[in-house]
């Protein structure tokens, strides 16, 4: 039987948009800035910005996701 990983299941048909707008509804930009320091969620902030940079930056899109995942992970606890 193949173990999967716990993040792979939580990410599966989850779309960087998706993550974006979770992210953003709890967090807004200045507090995903201050989690992730990536200028495009504190220099002129939008979805579109972001989403333009993270498509082409694996190491910033990789944080927000790492971050998605933590958020929704806590949220189960509770």
């Amino acid at each position: 039987m193949e173990t999967k990983n716990r993040n792979d299941d939580i990410l599966h048909w989850v779309t960087l948009s998706m993550i974006l707008d979770y992210l953003i509804s709890e967090y807004w930009f200045r507090e995903l800035w201050e989690l992730i320091r990536i200028n495009c969620f504190i220099s002129n902030p939008s979805k579109n910005s972001a989403l333009k940079f993270l498509r082409k930056t694996e190491w910033a899109r990789l944080q927000v996701q790492w971050l998605y995942v933590r958020t929704v992970l806590e949220k189960k606890k509770m």
